[in-house]
């Protein structure tokens, strides 16, 4: 199981998160956000893929990201299309198309972009793009038709081992748990005693 910490900001606290060597490292580039990120960030190693979030951005945007902070994945939080999942592809970086969920999700949606990115991820639906704190019904996931691996998200916490440990009895491809900000001492920083123990957890699945 991968772990992707998303909502990093402070640099001493993304390098000791590296220490733990988490599969994903997330950075929003998105400004309303309470996390949003604005100055450079530091070198992460070669093991950690770093992962710009986005809503909604240009493409030029997020490219001039991807060079200028050495991206790895990009994670599309918004509207974005197909084609423009595409043209992300492009710039030689994973991509990652977010969907939310509340009380139920039209799998149909998810057809066009079946080749266009790596991976799904589902989210909470609330009032931020993402960033809630809330989880969904994971229930609703047991009819995902797709093959697609996907990251799940939404409020993920410490006390959710059993409820993770429960889905990987499904067959389902769940690849990864995106953690934030059940994890915070304050927007974009981390406990990182807190995620040391998750991630051991997680890992013993």
């Amino acid at each position: 199981m991968k772990l992707k910490v998303c909502g990093m900001r402070e640099e001493k606290n993304i390098l000791k998160l590296a220490t733990l060597k988490p599969d994903y490292i997330g950075f929003i580039f998105w400004r309303p956000s309470s996390r949003y990120v604005e100055t450079k960030t530091p070198t992460l190693p070669t093991s950690i893929k770093k992962t710009g979030v986005f809503v909604n951005a240009s493409i030029g945007y997020i490219q001039s990201i991807i060079k200028d902070h050495a991206l790895q994945a990009v994670q599309l939080h918004g509207e974005e299309t197909s084609d423009y999942c595409s043209m992300i592809k492009e710039f030689g970086v994973e991509v990652i198309k977010t969907f939310s969920i509340k009380d139920s999700f039209d799998y149909s949606h998810l057809n066009v972009y079946e080749f266009s990115c790596d991976f799904f991820l589902f989210d909470t639906k609330g009032k931020l793009p993402g960033g809630n704190g809330s989880g969904f019904d994971w229930n609703i996931l047991a009819s995902y038709p797709s093959q697609k691996p996907f990251f799940l998200s939404g409020g993920i916490g410490p006390e959710n081992i059993t409820q993770i440990k429960n889905m990987l009895k499904v067959n389902l491809p769940l690849y990864a748990i995106d953690v934030n900000s059940k994890f915070e001492l304050a927007p974009a920083n981390k406990n990182i005693d807190q995620l040391k123990q998750f991630k051991s957890e997680l890992d013993e699945l």
